[in-house]
């Protein structure tokens, strides 16, 4: 019989320490009412369990599951904790319950609530970082090349081996605002790094003047007779909008130029996503 305790379990926020918590859980014989992040989620009234991050634990945890469930469900479970599902965690470790109970098969449960809802947060995880393998803009200052994004999910892992596979040659950075890391590479090396605050550089004179090329030839080859700004977000969504060099300011030759609306139409926009 597994105790159900008002008890929220607390861990670092990596996928070691989840991994950990869930040892916690089923050394315990219990299901706690919550798992969250330190320094995440609103206060609570119940009392919190501190779980620390133990790698040889972790290990032993991962290590388990392709031998009791399934390769697949090993890389589900990795995918699934990079998504922006609320209460992840929580959804997780019933995940795994399931598995050690039913094997392989827990993938096929679609029908139960819990691996449904984390199938759907896989599939919105990847569907955001192919969007970001398409959508990512880079500006070349000093050398290097640098991009910022605002993913809701953390896309950085997935997205990884595309740049580094495409720019082998170069030196980039890809900054995740709303995740604050960093996917900093060098020929031929990548790591992810955190940091709490980035700015962007000034561009140079250069970059600005490709910046300007770039945002001419994106107006220049749209067609007025048919201007549909909701089918243009229906395949290019507006959130995405924001760090995407054609979206920024106006380049100043074509304002100068008086372009038509078709040109330098961005303020007719719908504000609905």
């Amino acid at each position: 019989m597994l105790n159900r305790p008002d008890l929220i379990y607390r861990y670092d926020g990596s996928f070691e320490g989840f991994l950990c918590c869930v040892f916690e859980s089923f050394q315990r014989r219990e299901i706690p009412m919550d798992i969250r992040p330190e320094g995440e989620g609103q206060m609570s009234l119940y009392p919190e369990r501190y779980i620390d991050t133990n790698p040889q634990t972790a290990d032993r945890v991962f290590v388990s599951v392709p031998l009791k469930i399934s390769k697949a469900a090993a890389e589900f479970i990795a995918d699934a904790f990079l998504s922006c599902m609320e209460q992840k965690e929580l959804y997780l470790l019933r995940f795994l319950r399931l598995g050690y109970r039913y094997g392989a098969t827990v993938m096929n449960m679609l029908a139960n609530d819990t691996v449904n809802a984390l199938f759907k947060a896989v599939q919105f995880l990847k569907n955001e970082s192919h969007y970001y393998k398409e959508f990512i803009r880079f500006s070349e200052i000093e050398g290097v090349l640098i991009s910022m994004i605002e993913p809701k999910n953390f896309v950085l892992p997935l997205i990884r081996e595309h740049f580094c596979s495409r720019f082998s040659g170069e030196r980039f950075l890809i900054y995740d605002r709303t995740h604050r890391m960093m996917l900093a590479y060098q020929p031929f090396e990548a790591k992810l790094i955190p940091v709490d605050d980035f700015q962007m550089p000034e561009a140079e004179a250069e970059e600005r003047h490709y910046r300007d090329l770039w945002q001419m030839y994106y107006h220049a080859i749209a067609i007025e007779g048919r201007y549909n700004p909701k089918c243009r977000m229906n395949h290019m969504p507006k959130r995405y909008w924001g760090c995407m060099t054609e979206f920024a300011n106006q380049p100043q030759k074509a304002r100068l130029k008086g372009a038509g609306p078709a040109v330098l139409g961005l303020g007719q926009e719908s504000d609905k996503f």
